[in-house]
């Protein structure tokens, strides 16, 4: 009598199935790949834009459940999150300030990608994914704005959906095609909400698992020069496992431990609710679009405003074709001072205009001085003062006409509130 067939394993039966040791084996060999002998901390930025942008999904999940994307309820709707729903503050504070950390860790990982000139072949299609990614965050951010409907957001999206306006000859059909009105109203709420839960993260997603499959087929760039790269003895490199993972490990727990205390100790305020007949002052948009919203300020009139757009439009074009323009071989920064200080230029200029965009339109008390930063930032001495006055400490900034300070003007950047 023939004996019964020994048992087979677990992974045996899932070989079997869906080839589970082959997806094992690739998963173990992209664990313990070696990378570059130079990879250190400036290497997690992208993990802590995956990080975030994981949090921003759940979190935004959590909210889904209680947010209504209506006029009369939208509001009412965070102020319920924010007090009734059991640790619905929490989840909304993350998601504010997450949002703010996601961008920021986009933004040093392609200040980082830049001048290690990592986007150099055959890396270009992952450095263009990469400013994609970049687009759609900003979009996010966008979209996410007005969902809280209180009276800065819905100010704040009211002007920056004037600059689509200012397209010629399309302009006006185009602002309505973002806004499925005249004016912000209820067509444009239930168009950005769905644009902000329903269609953009599947493309984030979709560029993200590219952009990651890309960048472990390619893995990471070394400092040497293109088609002069030497491969580098294994016993040189970095482990991918447990090495690198243990310092993006530890700036995870620091970003998380961060987010906590922003969340509990500097909490985004609610806000009055959205009223198109009251304008509010000191209205302006999130730090990431100041430098834009600036510079638009010094271009007016029709012509003016085209030419604006045309100019604030440039750096999102040089940074997709980039790879195209820095046709050299080097990658270390020393070997390429033209990008470098194009680069450093580039970066001084967008926190300059940053900077006059945050203080413009304010009234700051320095050095027993009263000074008021017009629209353009520029500064004005308004009455000397021997002593700042009470209840304010010099250096205290305030809105013109006791309007809100810039530095409570803005709504969060992405998520309900």
């Amino acid at each position: 009598m023939a004996s019964k067939p020994e048992s087979k394993r677990w992974h045996e039966i899932l070989h079997e199935r869906m080839r589970f040791k082959t997806v094992r084996d690739f998963s173990h060999k992209q664990l313990y790949k070696r990378l570059p002998p130079h990879t250190g901390w400036v290497h997690v930025f992208g993990s802590v834009a995956l990080l975030m942008f994981f949090s921003q999904f759940v979190t935004g999940i959590l909210l889904l459940l209680y947010y209504r994307p209506t006029l009369k309820e939208a509001h009412e709707s965070i102020q319920y999150i924010t007090g009734e729903v059991p640790f619905g503050w929490l989840f909304r504070q993350i998601h504010a300030w997450g949002a703010t950390v996601m961008m920021l860790a986009v933004v040093l990982h392609m200040v980082r990608t830049y001048f290690m000139a990592s986007f150099k072949r055959p890396r270009e299609l992952t450095w263009a994914l990469g400013v994609l990614l970049f687009v759609v965050t900003l979009v996010f951010g966008f979209t996410g704005y007005l969902l809280p409907w209180n009276q800065l957001s819905y100010w704040a999206t009211t002007v920056g959906t004037e600059v689509v306006g200012a397209v010629p000859f399309v302009g006006e059909q185009l602002k309505e095609v973002v806004l499925g009105a005249p004016a912000v109203g209820q067509e444009t709420l239930s168009r950005f909400f769905v644009v902000h839960v329903a269609v953009l993260p599947w493309i984030i997603v979709l560029l993200v698992a590219a952009h990651l499959i890309l960048m472990r087929v390619h893995n990471l760039a070394t400092l040497e020069d293109v088609g002069a790269e030497k491969p580098f003895p294994p016993e040189s490199g970095v482990p991918f496992w447990p090495v690198h993972m243990a310092k993006e490990a530890c700036v995870a727990a620091i970003i998380l431990g961060l987010l906590l205390t922003l969340s509990v100790f500097s909490p985004w305020e609610i806000g009055e609710p959205a009223d198109p007949l009251k304008t509010p002052e000191g209205i302006k948009p999130e730090w990431y679009f100041l430098p834009t919203y600036q510079l638009l300020k010094y271009f007016s009139g029709p012509l003016g405003k085209f030419l604006g757009i045309l100019v604030s439009g440039v750096p999102f074009i040089l940074l997709l074709v980039w790879p195209l323009l820095d046709r050299t071989t080097a990658r270390h920064p020393r070997k390429r001072p033209v990008s470098f200080w194009l680069g450093m230029i580039a970066i001084i200029l967008a926190v300059f205009f940053g900077l006059l965009g945050h203080f413009s339109e304010t009234t700051m008390n320095i050095g027993g001085m009263r000074v008021h930063f017009d629209m353009y930032g520029v500064p004005h001495v308004l009455e000397a003062e021997a002593a700042a006055p009470a209840g304010g400490e010099a250096g205290e900034s305030e809105a013109p006409h006791g309007g809100p300070s810039s530095q409570t003007s803005g709504a969060p950047a992405s998520g309900h509130g």
